[in-house]
């Protein structure tokens, strides 16, 4: 399987699915960092290191009874192509650093990624639609034991998985849940629920990670530390968490339409016209106006609109998957160009197609 097939489609598995509370929970991944006893860390490692490291992996992989697995060396793609990956939340930004020496290894629904030669020598990674913590981690869980029974783990009794980032030993686990929690930004309530979460020992970022902003009102919640914790004691605490913010968010939304329906709808319908019919389309409000129309068909205020559409726009509007749909680098002000053409002709189709099925 070659990248050109993961280049093909803006969206993925998770996308294209509707899990436990989607409407607030749009995705839940699980990672766990492992790495081979005898090898130094990724960080450390020259080069020879890290090809045995990748050819153990992948042949331990790409030699078993699963099907579908595609592997792919970063170093052979172009830097366009690993930014796409990125976007699409198929690999880590630490990984398309041509300094890693690093590969992934795909499922063909995207749902699973074995990242090579990151930060640690393996990442596994599962994402699943909606708030799924038990059945993405027993996915990832799968995969490991495979793994840990073929390659040789670097495992300490007392601190457990030992990985390059003292943060990450122990469970070597990092479990976490994307949500859109619009209604909590928009009455400024996020503002305090952040720290209260950190002190719970949980962490709040971005939807690209540590160091990412929360465009379009989507946050990750993980846990932040892994040593001293069962895996069931960490998904346990997550999930108690997430269940409260589903809570918040819930209220805020009912709060909203309850003391300023009108002024709600006003603001739902105007992000709704803007990806409609823009000329110029930043990201920032494509992201902003993005977050609007999915809150609008949550409430039901906005109809006629598959939320796939919206979780393709998601990645349409990334400058990586711009440039590469576009066939050329693109400026600044040609991206904004080209991301409202984007948005006007899918969303016509769609309302296209949906005036279409009506009629017959």
């Amino acid at each position: 399987m070659s990248i050109d097939k993961f280049m093909k489609h803006a969206t993925t598995g998770w996308m294209t699915s509707h899990g436990e509370q989607s409407d607030i929970v749009m995705s839940t991944r699980i990672r766990l960092a492992r790495n081979l006893r005898g090898h130094r860390f990724p960080i450390a490692s020259t080069e020879e290191e890290a090809q045995k490291v990748d050819e153990a992996v992948t042949a331990s992989l790409l030699n078993s009874n699963e099907n579908g697995y595609a592997y792919m060396k970063m170093s052979d793609i172009p830097a366009l192509e690993r930014q796409v990956l990125v976007e699409k939340h198929l690999v880590s930004p630490q990984l398309i650093n041509p300094d890693r020496h690093g590969a992934v290894i795909l499922s063909e629904d995207e749902t699973l990624s074995i990242m090579v030669n990151e930060e640690d020598h393996i990442r596994i990674q599962c994402i699943y639609p909606g708030f799924q913590l038990e059945n993405a981690y027993e996915h990832a869980d799968s995969v490991d034991n495979y793994l840990e029974n073929e390659l040789p783990y670097a495992f300490d009794e007392d601190f457990g998985y030992l990985t390059s980032c003292p943060s990450n030993t122990g469970t070597g686990m990092r479990a976490s849940v994307m949500m859109h929690l619009p209604a909590l930004t928009i009455t400024k309530q996020i503002e305090r629920i952040i720290p209260a979460i950190t002190r719970l020992g949980m962490v709040v970022r971005g939807s690209y990670g540590e160091g990412s902003e929360a465009p379009g009102n989507v946050y990750q919640v993980s846990n932040q530390t892994t040593l001293g914790k069962t895996e069931e004691e960490i998904l346990s605490e997550l999930k108690n968490i997430v269940l409260r913010l589903i809570a918040h968010e819930r209220r805020s939304r009912e709060l909203l339409l309850s003391k300023s329906k009108i002024a709600l709808e006003n603001k739902l319908f105007r992000s709704l016209g803007i990806i409609s019919y823009a000329r110029l389309l930043p990201s920032g409000e494509a992201a902003r106006c993005l977050s609007d129309v999915r809150l609008g068909i949550d409430l039901g205020i906005i109809e006629d609109i598959d939320m796939i559409i919206l979780n393709e726009l998601m990645i349409f509007m990334q400058p990586g998957f711009l440039q590469q749909y576009a066939g050329s680098e693109l400026t600044a002000e040609e991206r904004d160009i080209f991301r409202a053409k984007l948005f006007r002709e899918r969303l016509h189709v769609d309302r296209q197609s949906t005036e279409n099925s009506s009629e017959e």
